[in-house]
């Protein structure tokens, strides 16, 4: 029996001078909790995942409560000006300098945003201008906002809308967004709430006609309005560790007004949506004039507001992505100089796979030209251009690391050969 002067483990009774570790409890001092009793504790929490997940839902919502790096000071002198940032794309991404411009412009203005804060002598306080990119499959949305990411000194996540559903519905709540930029932040909340985010495939939540539904649409309409008080600012409840609301849990308070939101989507069929807007102006011979001079191959470099709200977004998320930027259609010059330019071009990925193997990989001009020919006959942009260079090294990629190989080179009749060997293939199984 332990002593009252000694003291004792609160849980098993036994006196801290029979002990190898005692921990002294903060409010009894004659109470604590000796190391076997400790261990055991630890022991049981590892095998109740109920338990684990308390556990680490406190652990988050500790850190966040916690202020953070994120208060400090952002020095302009430090930050990439927008042709630096346009220069770093270039490295990456062929093309699209409109895009590049709107994107370097905005991402700057952000730094300049946040380097404002705190400055009680300024009588203006600067609004953020959320971005909307329109392009085609394969041109380089998603890869230009991997891209910026690497540069940022601000957290950046990239999320997909897709995924989200109206509240109460099975699926995503639109505030797991700020949830992957809490995680990307380390769960900082001060520098998360300075982040910037891409939600990508925002076409896909476009309502299905220019009405108002009579019908619930779960994964359209109603995922556009639980956006726009997040794109404006606002106080978001955040659950720690993503998934459904409960109304138990804890939440995290989330400011998404120092959060710039980029988001980007193919808009497939838009394209008749411009053309319909442009003809409809169409009145006297001088009108007949200026139709002629549209790009009819490239239509999309025409967007307004308008014409996304005839798609299907409200137009009161459009009022809040005030910056609309277009990405042009990738043509066969375009394509040509994706396969090799890039430091992360398709043709330098193969030759270090190849590299790694000890065989030095080449290809031909010609074999080159037909990739290109193909991917323009496919219309799928740069990914459809990956999808012929896979096609084409899929056998000597299965072949050659087994063989004593030192060199291999891609001709023509050998791209030729296997292009035509996969479309054979495909069109056998189709008919099956």
């Amino acid at each position: 029996m332990a002593s009252k002067k000694t003291p004792h483990c609160s849980f098993c009774g036994r006196p801290s001078n029979e002990v190898e570790l005692f921990i002294s409890s903060g409010v009894d001092p004659m109470g604590g909790l000796c190391i076997d009793c400790f261990q055991q504790i630890d022991k049981m929490l590892k095998n109740d995942p109920n338990a684990m997940a308390v556990y680490e839902s406190l652990r988050i919502m500790d850190k966040a409560s916690k202020p953070g790096k994120g208060g400090a000071t952002i020095d302009l002198t430090d930050i990439p000006k927008p042709a630096d940032i346009k220069a770093y794309l270039d490295q990456y991404v062929i093309g699209q300098d409109m895009a590049k411009r709107t994107l370097s412009v905005a991402v700057y203005n952000h730094y300049k945003r946040l380097a404002q804060q705190g400055k009680q002598s300024d009588d203006v306080e600067i609004e953020k201008s959320n971005i909307i990119m329109v392009g085609p499959t394969g041109t380089g949305k998603t890869l230009l906002a991997r891209t910026i990411a690497r540069l940022l000194k601000v957290p950046f996540t990239i999320v997909d809308a897709t995924v989200f559903t109206e509240a109460g519905y099975v699926g995503e709540d639109v505030e797991s967004i700020l949830t992957r930029l809490l995680q990307v932040a380390d769960y900082d909340l001060q520098q998360a709430q300075r982040g910037i985010v891409f939600v990508d495939e925002i076409d896909k939540i476009a309502r299905k006609a220019d009405n108002p539904s009579i019908t619930r649409d779960v994964s359209g309409e109603g995922v556009q309005q639980g956006l726009l008080k997040m794109l404006e600012g606002t106080t978001v409840n955040v659950p720690p560790k993503g998934g459904r609301k409960h109304p138990d849990q804890d939440y995290i308070h989330v400011d998404t007004r120092n959060i710039l939101f980029v988001c980007g989507g193919a808009f497939d069929g838009i394209e008749r949506k411009i053309a319909q807007r442009l003809n409809a102006h169409v009145v006297g011979y001088k009108a007949v004039q200026n139709v002629a001079k549209l790009d009819k191959d490239n239509l999309i470099q025409y967007v307004q507001p308008q014409d996304l709200k005839s798609f299907g977004l409200i137009p009161e998320i459009i009022g809040r992505l005030p910056v609309l930027t277009y990405l042009e259609p990738l043509d066969r010059q375009a394509l040509r100089a994706i396969l090799t330019e890039p430091k992360n071009s398709l043709i330098r990925q193969q030759q270090m796979l190849f590299k790694m193997d000890g065989i030095k990989l080449s290809f031909d001009e010609d074999a080159l030209e037909y990739m290109v020919d193909k991917a323009v006959e496919f219309k799928l942009g740069a990914r459809g251009l990956r999808g012929i260079v896979e096609t084409i090294m899929m056998e000597p990629q299965f072949e050659l690391p087994s063989k004593n190989v030192k060199s291999f080179t891609v001709t023509l009749d050998f791209a030729r050969k296997q292009v035509e060997q996969s479309t054979l293939t495909m069109s056998a199984k189709s008919q099956k």
